[in-house]
């Protein structure tokens, strides 16, 4: 399934790389896991999440709060899909997806702190770094492709699918995680779900899914904090209004859009 970012070519893969025809080989880590990113982040150059961001989200999604979505997602794969999560983060979902129906499970993030984060504790997903704009999967090569709250690329996605391939786009609802906005800002607002038209994919559907839950304990609060995009935009003011809170009552709502190729 994987191609060469370089060449385009298949690799080949071998007990510690991943090898193509023009003999460019990019090596496998001790996690497990294969860097397919070129150019400076090859060498180190940290993009996406970090370390915290990584481990603050695993805190919180392995209590379970959004399982309801993951089970969602699962209704539409089936055991001989071969799946690919984009955007993947530190696998939660990845490998919840891959126990709950059996299919074949690939997933990959930008964030190589994510992606190590994620082939060290599920041995059984094959995870590689990457980028959206350019992801390394021979063409039509997917069932299901599934994009849980990340960047959209058209063109990248419809190339992956198979002609009767699916892509699972999921965004924050309206009132997603609105007991949190309400208690950090004055004016809290509702979130503008996303209803972009493309060429090269059709939506066929999209229900919305929703739960309250209530999170209990500094841990639990900051962890969900940690993983959303408030927390590179909120003022230290507003942050201490959360490292005063001790249990926090929030909606969680999210949107699931099924595309598949525009004929």
């Amino acid at each position: 399934m994987l191609i060469c970012p370089v060449c385009r070519n298949k690799l080949i893969k071998n007990e510690r790389a991943y090898i193509c025809e023009k003999n460019h080989s990019f090596d496998m880590a001790k996690e497990g896991y294969v860097n397919l990113l070129t150019g400076k982040h090859k060498a180190g150059e940290l993009i996406g999440d970090n370390r915290d961001m990584a481990r603050a989200r695993r805190t919180f999604l392995e209590k379970g709060y959004y399982d309801f979505l993951a089970d969602e997602l699962s209704k539409y794969i089936s055991q001989d899909d071969k799946l690919l999560d984009i955007s993947c983060g530190e696998g939660y979902y990845t490998d919840y997806m891959r126990r709950k129906t059996g299919a074949d499970v690939s997933g990959f993030d930008i964030s190589k702190e994510m992606i190590r984060l994620a082939a060290k504790k599920y041995k059984d997903v094959n995870f590689f770094v990457a980028n959206i704009a350019k992801i390394p999967v021979k063409s039509e090569s997917i069932d299901v492709a599934v994009q849980i709250c990340a960047p959209f690329s058209e063109k990248e996605f419809a190339r992956i699918l198979k002609k009767e391939g699916i892509l699972l786009s999921v965004v924050p609802g309206k009132r997603h995680l609105w007991g949190l906005k309400e208690l950090l800002y004055e004016n809290p607002y509702e979130n503008n779900e996303d209803n972009t038209e493309y060429e090269s994919l059709k939506k066929i559907d999209s229900i919305t899914i929703n739960t309250k839950v209530t999170l209990s304990g500094q841990e639990e609060i900051m962890s969900l904090f940690a993983m959303t995009p408030y927390y590179y935009k909120t003022s230290e003011k507003d942050r201490q209004k959360l490292e005063n809170t001790d249990s926090l009552t929030t909606e969680l709502e999210f949107v699931i859009r099924k595309f598949i190729i525009s004929e």
